[in-house]
């Protein structure tokens, strides 16, 4: 009996010096946190607040030091932690980067993950990205601790996923000039909440200046605009592709403002003529698109 008594307190010992040890490891290893930026919530967000506008084609980002003065906040809120990296989410047409979006993919310590966009220039499958990556990560215990910036509802099962496995997950916002920019249920999931003001987005966005055209210039016919209109509407359908189109067809005739705000542009770059309140020129306009595209179904 009494060997058995001691062979069970030597076990005991054992155990205990094993558990020590394995303390003594995790205290060793250092914390490690990755910041999460939904470049939706965030173009939209930042360019509201301080560009007046959600439309990306009115102001620049300058994204490589927005990236740079998260990181240094990160710093200084996580003292004791390390960056993984910064995971930075957008969408493109077929998943293929844009100039911008490849420019950031090249920065150090940034990893760029392209969900879709559709017709409308909604992103598609941004938050299933956000989920796996958070998931995936909090899993293998590679993170501790996770910035994120967006807004989204649909977020909150990427949260979840994530504090499931024991990783804290801190929710990074931008201020709304009014109102709120951040789901409800997002605020109630995570394990803490920080916004950033204006004056931390101020030096890294810029209201681009409209361009300048001649007012001296002869105005354009219908008929050239109607020819402009279409052949914007054939670079459109092979960047986009029959699936795009068939999105935007039962819309006819009206296009979605993103669209529509792309083919405005476009045109009075080819023109090199300003369409701005010139009613019957816009309609020719759109009546050039939508035939090129009906034309094509």
């Amino acid at each position: 009996m009494n060997d058995d008594l001691t062979a069970l307190g030597a076990r005991i010992d054992r155990t205990n010096e094993l558990l020590q040890r394995m303390l003594a490891e995790v205290a060793k290893t250092p914390s490690t946190h990755a910041i999460f930026v939904d470049a939706g919530y965030l173009y939209a967000a930042a360019g509201r607040l301080v560009a007046g506008t959600e439309d990306r084609r009115a102001f620049d980002l300058d994204a490589e030091g927005l990236i740079e003065a998260l990181i240094d906040r990160a710093r200084t809120i996580f003292a004791d932690s390390r960056l993984l990296r910064v995971y930075w989410y957008d969408g493109a047409r077929r998943r293929i980067h844009t100039a911008e979006q490849q420019t950031i993919a090249e920065l150090p310590d940034v990893k760029v993950r392209l969900g879709n966009l559709n017709a409308n220039n909604q992103q598609k499958g941004v938050d299933s990205l956000i989920r796996t990556d958070l998931e995936s990560l909090a899993r293998h215990r590679a993170i501790s601790d996770a910035a994120l910036l967006g807004g989204d509802e649909d977020l909150v099962s990427a949260v979840e996923a994530a504090q499931g496995y024991g990783a804290r997950v801190h929710l990074w916002g931008i201020e709304a000039p009014e109102g709120r920019n951040q789901a409800d249920p997002l605020l109630w999931e995570v394990d803490s909440q920080r916004t950033f003001d204006l004056d931390f987005f101020k030096p890294y966005v810029s209201r681009r200046t409209a361009a300048a055209y001649d007012t001296t210039a002869v105005r354009p016919t219908r008929e050239d605009v109607r020819f402009v209109g279409a052949q914007i509407a054939a670079k459109w359908l092979v960047a986009r592709g029959r699936e795009a189109m068939a999105e935007l067809l039962p819309g006819h005739p009206y296009l979605p403002g993103s669209v529509d705000q792309d083919l405005l542009v476009e045109a009075e770059g080819l023109l090199q003529y300003s369409l701005r309140g010139q009613a019957d020129l816009r309609r020719a306009l759109r009546d050039g698109f939508w035939e090129h595209l009906q034309g094509q179904y």
